[in-house]
């Protein structure tokens, strides 16, 4: 089961750039909840809350407690804005769930043993992470903080796809159920000169002869 988080919250009742700018000066980051048949609600979180939330992993993949006000809601971040470069939260959006009905949310995969297989003991291979996190289905009960996959038996020339990584019980990949060609490869084990032979060469552009002036 994922962490639980309980972030609180206030109503926000200034709307506009303008009101939204003059929260940030004062530490907070807009926001707004919507869904399940309800009103969307604007309202505003201390930065340092959402700060402090996001340095767990699991927090904008988990079921969270958003208390407005003292009244808790059930939540999934749904989209969330950063400055640039700066480490400010700009604006988050927030989607209410409800707890009888199936969620869809992409989870971080953790890889395991990777410098212990045989392909991470052998030079000249290279081990690539095509996918570091996978979207599940499950009812919000069963979601996963994360998913594991054990590389400890990779060797040169192997490919893990998506069908390959363990899911705790009631939790499933809905794209597996579209057809072969999306069980993707999540894990791939090539050689440095096989890296090499798949890289696009660069067109080389024939060299055009000036014509000789005439004289």
């Amino acid at each position: 089961m994922a962490t639980n988080h309980n972030i609180k919250a206030e109503i926000r009742k200034d709307e506009g750039k303008g009101a939204s700018r003059r929260l940030r000066r004062a530490g907070y980051v807009p926001a707004v909840v919507y869904g399940s048949n309800q009103e969307p609600q604007s309202i505003q979180i201390l930065h340092n809350t959402i700060l402090l939330a996001y340095r767990d992993e699991s927090f904008a993949s988990s079921v969270l407690d958003l208390d407005i006000d003292g009244k808790v809601q059930k939540v999934l971040v749904r989209d969330h804005q950063k400055h640039p470069f700066k480490q400010l939260m700009l604006h988050m959006d927030f989607l209410r769930i409800n707890e009888n009905e199936a969620i869809r949310v992409a989870i971080p995969v953790h890889f395991l043993n990777q410098e212990k297989s045989p392909a991470g003991k052998t030079a000249g291979l290279v081990i690539s992470h095509n996918l570091t996190e996978v979207t599940v289905s499950c009812l919000p009960k069963d979601l996963p903080e994360f998913l594991e996959l054990d590389l400890g038996e990779l060797k040169a020339g192997d490919i893990i796809h998506l069908s390959e990584v363990k899911l705790p019980k009631n939790v499933v990949i809905p794209e597996l159920a579209l057809g072969k060609e999306h069980d993707v490869a999540i894990v791939t084990v090539a050689s440095v000169k096989e890296e090499v032979d798949a890289a696009p060469a660069e067109a080389v552009a024939p060299t055009e002869e000036k014509p000789a002036d005439k004289k």
